[in-house]
């Protein structure tokens, strides 16, 4: 009961979380410079052409009337549709979002998997293996994702020619062209996650591991794989989550960058081309389903870290 009303809590105060960033990016957005009703007739359309649909778009009215028009029909639903395709905002972004997802989803699972295996061997081996942990931290924060994007599609793409250097491959049409679409720009995305995931979990495994109980259990004959493996890591896992949280926010903004890097259908790349075109019903629906993809994100974080420690309460 607790759990749900903390639940609820959440998911109350994500409302004004909306608000807030739907106007922030309507003001920055009309701050940017281009037109687009110019970007829709070109540069030769006449001056009344301009103005008849710079009125009909509703691009006349002031700034917070078009907001105001906008938020009406969003609370019902309503996003709105593209100013230069027509098309509802909401199939343009639900036909792009699986790749998102996919690249998202993808890239938490890489960076989980090998970050948490880097860390924990490198805390039991020590030695080599926890200078190399360092040595991968120190590339992983310092490489963009585009520049690791560009080398991998150099590398495997172009040189090696084992997997393709851009596109999308839906699952249904081909489970393993979709795979193979996904390795590049995924593994771009997750070098930074695996980098803090194995750095953080070391660093805590280290702590843990000479703790006081964690002696007296190997004192008393507990093997030490189960403190290892039941123990030290579950202790460590709080920590883990907390950068897993971190990261999957982050991944959010990363895939605006590689979406565009590996030429990829999806939210990011529909972000960049309607902030070149000023489509903003396109560009607010994104706003939002960027915005709740983070309120589920910090509620997942919340609920793993009760039940990783039942004596956490969210307040």
């Amino acid at each position: 009961m607790p759990l749900l009303r903390a639940t609820v809590r959440r998911v109350l105060m994500a409302v004004p979380l909306l608000f807030v960033i739907s106007v922030l990016s309507f003001v920055l957005v009309s701050l940017t410079p281009g037109d687009t009703a110019q970007a829709i007739l070109g540069t030769q359309a006449t001056q009344e052409q301009y103005e008849a649909l710079r009125s009909s778009l509703g691009l006349d009215l002031p700034l917070y009337e078009q907001y105001w028009r906008w938020l009406s029909h969003a609370v019902t639903g309503d996003l709105g549709s593209s100013l230069f395709s027509g098309e509802t905002v909401t199939n343009a972004i639900l036909t792009r979002l699986p790749v998102t997802l996919s690249l998202m989803f993808g890239a938490l699972l890489v960076s989980l998997v090998a970050g948490v295996a880097l860390g924990v061997f490198s805390a039991v081996r020590g030695g080599v293996l926890g200078r190399l942990v360092d040595g991968i931290a120190l590339v992983g924060f310092a490489l963009p994702g585009f520049w690791v994007g560009a080398m991998l599609i150099v590398v495997f793409a172009v040189a090696l020619r084992w997997l393709p250097p851009t596109g999308y491959v839906d699952f249904a049409e081909s489970p393993q062209d979709w795979l193979r679409s996904l390795v590049l720009p995924v593994f771009a995305l997750a070098l930074s996650g695996i980098a803090a995931l194995a750095k953080q979990t070391r660093e805590s495994m280290l702590d843990v591991l000479n703790s006081e109980y964690i002696r007296m259990a190997r004192a008393n004959g507990v093997k030490y794989r189960s403190i290892v493996f039941v123990n030290a890591l579950k202790n460590a896992s709080v920590r883990v989550v907390t950068i897993l949280g971190l990261q999957a926010v982050a991944l959010l903004g990363g895939t605006v960058v590689v979406e565009n890097v590996f030429a990829l259908p999806g939210l990011g790349s529909l972000a960049v081309n309607s902030t070149a075109q000023h489509d903003l019903p396109v560009i607010q629906g994104i706003v939002v389903y960027f915005t709740i993809l983070v309120v589920v994100i910090n509620l997942l974080v919340d609920l793993a870290y009760t039940w990783l420690n039942p004596k956490v309460r969210t307040s």
